[in-house]
């Protein structure tokens, strides 16, 4: 009972993501709305499964919290260990990324004839949100920003992310083709998620 009751949080969020998919396709809107239902679902640290947070030594990990039955979005804990690091990758879809635990640095690429190039850099706090989409600017590489302790990102995705095939880039722009997949956890048990 104690369980169910630390998702709330994240039934309310699904609730009310599911909602604002129904009603818009517009991605602008979606990004703005759904970054407001994250914020909100971040402003809280008590919800989370520890199943779901666990850190590998090798590398980071991406748990899968709720993949929408009729495709249109995922929502993943990603958690970093100490110094773990992303290479520069794509997503393809629309995404939305809240730091609940620790922070994240990111560094935003763009291509061009040379390859690519380094268009701005930032660092995402807990409670902050940040967004991602083919649209708004889709390249990026993300790193802990501590060296000595886990860091943990909620991230919501215009689709099963981990079935994407997507791509991860070397400096000079050059692409390699990969499907993330999710970290081993149990299930969620999410009663009441929506319809």
């Amino acid at each position: 009972m104690a369980a169910q009751q630390t998702l709330v949080a994240l039934r309310t969020f699904l609730t009310g993501l599911d909602t604002l998919l129904r009603a818009t396709s517009d991605e602008a809107r979606i990004l703005s709305e759904g970054a407001a239902l994250l914020r909100t679902l971040i402003a809280r640290d008590d919800w989370l499964p520890a199943s779901h947070a666990a850190p590998d030594p090798e590398r980071y990990r991406q748990y899968l919290l709720f993949r929408d039955p009729e495709g249109r979005f995922s929502v993943v804990s990603f958690v970093w260990g100490p110094g773990q690091r992303t290479p520069i990758h794509d997503h393809r879809v629309w995404g939305l990324v809240g730091v609940l635990r620790g922070a994240e640095l990111v560094e935003r690429y763009a291509r061009d004839d040379e390859g690519l190039r380094l268009v701005g850099r930032g660092r995402i706090d807990p409670g902050a949100v940040d967004a991602v989409s083919p649209a708004i600017g889709d390249l990026h590489r993300v790193a802990n920003a501590y060296d000595d302790r886990v860091t943990v990102s909620i991230h919501v995705y215009g689709a099963d992310i981990g079935a994407i095939e997507r791509a991860t880039y070397a400096d000079d722009g050059t692409a390699k083709r990969f499907v993330s997949g999710y970290a081993d956890a149990p299930a969620l048990d999410l009663a009441g998620e929506p319809a």
